[in-house]
């Protein structure tokens, strides 16, 4: 049969132009799909997947598409046959996204004769002049018997509409068919602006030590077609793209959210990238962003820390004055089984809610996160405490040559809590330091990078001083 066909296709190829092809034309919509099948990407893509059943003619003829995505990116457009699929051949497809509006019309009438209409409201009549359109560029230039009208008030009338400018966009395919029963084509192809985004809430609770996580998919649809009854799926990864150098929108949920009900997604690997599949068909219209939940986790274990980052070594003396610096709070968790969690979780904004003395829920703050494999640690930065503070100051330097220096920091770490705290004082170096001495206790986090956890007793403070040799 293939062979048969494939031959059918060499003796008629030659036989059969554009023109002779265009004689038989069959259109299609929506009303032919018995399935679609979208993949958004969150790197402002999507794949979409679409079967229609139609009669076509034997022999050769035209099959336009409408309500296609107006983003197609046309040279990933594939369609194939999907009961007969040695029966059917495509010779050439086009993509046209040229749309009737005012500016293509008129662009298609430079130099010809139009009307303009205009009501003279005097006499209550129609007047009719005819006019050669000079240009429909920034302004429309019309030649009116003698004279040259820059701009006209009138309706233009137009006495034809152009052939090839399509009313929505259109897929068209000039194709060879060898069977007589409906075929089932399957048509795929890539579109831009389609673009799904991850947000989580994290509902701290009163013990700061565990919380709940809830995570939605924000999916938007900008392609120019609405997709109906459509199998979603989500692919959390980024997909590189050749020649491609886009922020999600903020999810509008109650906090209750944050709290029960089951997720709508399965999620699964795929090749180096994660896969989420909804269980049920869902509708995305054009021009439409929709949120669908794909993780609920309860009574996380969290950490809370204080952190002070500080200053990166510059070869130069500092002000004799203290130099106060924020106290940052992060919170912890892993992303592991045992903490209720342990699947990939997507990159995206995580937004923070705790309960006030009345039970009410209050923002405390948001993050953003990259993709996070099972068993990683991710890490929070809320915002700043207001009642620790940590002051800085450079008690002596010296140069010891053109590229060797020697200095010593002492910071102050005061807290205005009512219980002990603990503040992690993370120290950036340079190359070939040496710590000469220390007040308190030091670990090295990496080549250039030492950390010290200082316990603050309530409503007192502590004091950190530590001298270092440092090379360029």
């Amino acid at each position: 049969m293939k062979i048969a066909v494939l031959l059918l296709c060499l003796l008629l190829q030659p036989l059969l132009s554009v023109s002779s092809l265009a004689q038989t034309v069959t259109r299609s919509d929506m009303k032919d799909r018995t399935a679609i099948q979208v993949t958004v990407y969150n790197s402002n893509l999507g794949l979409v997947k679409e079967t229609r059943r139609m009669d076509l003619p034997v022999g050769g003829g035209e099959l336009r598409f409408t309500d296609v995505a107006s983003r197609v990116l046309p040279s990933s457009v594939h369609a194939a046959s999907m009961n007969h699929p040695d029966g059917f051949s495509v010779v050439e497809q086009t993509y046209e996204y040229d749309l009737i509006n005012t500016k293509s019309l008129l662009d298609r009438y430079v130099g010809r004769q139009i009307k303009i209409v205009t009501w003279n409201e005097t006499h209550d009549r129609r007047n009719e002049v005819e006019a050669t359109l000079l240009s429909n560029n920034e302004d429309q230039i019309f030649r009116i018997r003698d004279e040259i009208y820059l701009g006209h008030p009138g309706y233009k009338v137009l006495p034809s509409l152009p052939d090839d400018l399509v009313a929505k966009p259109t897929l068209a395919w000039s194709y060879i068919n060898g069977v007589k029963e409906p075929q089932e084509l399957e048509v795929s192809y890539l579109t831009t602006d389609m673009n799904w985004t991850a947000e989580y809430i994290l509902l701290l609770h009163p013990d700061e030590n565990s919380s709940g996580l809830a995570g939605w998919a924000t999916i938007e649809n900008r392609s120019g077609t609405a997709y109906t009854d459509a199998e979603l799926k989500l692919i959390a990864g980024n997909v590189h793209r050749v020649g491609m150098a886009r922020d999600g929108v903020a999810v509008p949920m109650e906090m209750k959210a944050a709290r029960a009900s089951v997720p709508q997604f399965e999620e699964s690997p795929l090749f180096e990238y994660h896969v989420y599949d909804l269980k049920n068909k869902t509708t995305l219209k054009d021009n439409q962003s929709k949120q669908i939940r794909f993780l609920d986790a309860g009574n996380i274990t969290v950490r809370k820390e204080f952190v002070v980052y500080g200053t990166t070594f510059q070869p130069r003396k500092f002000t004799d004055e203290p130099i106060r610096q924020p106290v940052s709070v992060v919170l912890f968790f892993k992303n592991s089984k045992e903490n209720r969690l342990g699947t990939v979780l997507p990159a995206g904004i995580v937004r923070l809610y705790t309960e006030d003395g009345k039970g009410s829920r209050q923002f405390i703050g948001e993050d953003r996160i990259s993709h996070v494999p099972k068993d990683e640690e991710v890490r929070l930065k809320t915002g700043e405490a207001t009642e620790l503070i940590a002051e800085r100051i450079q008690t002596d330097f010296r140069q010891l040559s053109a590229k060797l220096f020697e200095l010593e920091w002492e910071i102050t770490l005061r807290n205005h809590k009512d219980k002990e705290v603990s503040v992690g004082l993370i120290e950036p170096l340079t190359r070939n330091w040496k710590i000469l001495s220390n007040s308190h206790p030091f670990r090295k986090t990496d080549a250039f990078t030492i950390r010290f956890d200082v316990k603050v007793p309530r409503d007192g403070e502590a004091k950190v001083k530590y001298r270092v040799q440092v090379g360029l």
